[in-house]
């Protein structure tokens, strides 16, 4: 027999994903079309066809909308690294982990490069981003620490996951940067292995 709570409550919230992916589609189109400063959370309610109250529900700022939901996002990856082989090195599974993002988008990748050249022109995006970061962070140090063989006290060697999770971060900013600087032309991925080789050796 179904659980009738807990079946109306699993259809609320994806009920609630649908709209809010519905919003985020329409939003991205119009902070495309006509930059994220000159997009006004107004105009996002008026193309959508709810008002700016129930807009406010489902994302709190226009920020919100472009970088998403930084705790499920956080989950997807932190799932990820935790469902790789336990025997795998730490840099190999964040590097899959990170991926599942990018085979998951729902954007094309030229769309991609759009969002991301908006994202480096616009000051209070890079500010969200940061800390979505280190959200990330975070989120994905336990699993790392629980990957790496040490005798180290426990600050030690959360110190030490951290930096490398950190790392690579870094590493996937910089090599998304100089993507968006290649117009796209380069391989993303190539470009975060010859970041992560460079910090590595």
């Amino acid at each position: 027999m179904v659980d009738e709570p807990a079946h109306r409550e699993g259809l609320r919230d994806r009920t609630r994903r649908a709209v809010r992916a519905d919003i985020a589609a329409a939003a991205m189109r119009l902070f495309l079309e006509q930059g994220f400063e000159a997009t006004t959370m107004d105009q996002i309610a008026r193309q959508v066809g709810i008002s700016r109250r129930s807009l406010f529900h489902y994302f709190g700022t226009k920020e919100d909308i472009v970088l998403g939901d930084h705790a499920e996002q956080g989950e997807t990856v932190r799932a990820a690294l935790a469902a790789r082989p336990a025997d795998e090195d730490p840099w190999t599974a964040i590097r899959a982990a990170l991926k599942t993002l990018l085979d998951t988008m729902p954007y094309s990748l030229p769309e991609f490069l759009r969002i991301n050249r908006m994202l480096k022109q616009s000051p209070a995006l890079r500010a969200r981003h940061v800390e979505k970061q280190q959200q990330w962070i975070d989120v994905l140090t336990p699993g790392v620490v629980a990957r790496t063989a040490t005798t180290a006290p426990e600050p030690i060697s959360q110190l030490r996951a951290g930096a490398v999770v950190a790392a690579a971060i870094s590493c996937l900013e910089v090599a998304t940067a100089a993507w968006v600087r290649s117009d796209g032309r380069l391989d993303l991925e190539a470009l975060y292995d010859e970041a992560v080789a460079a910090v590595r050796h």
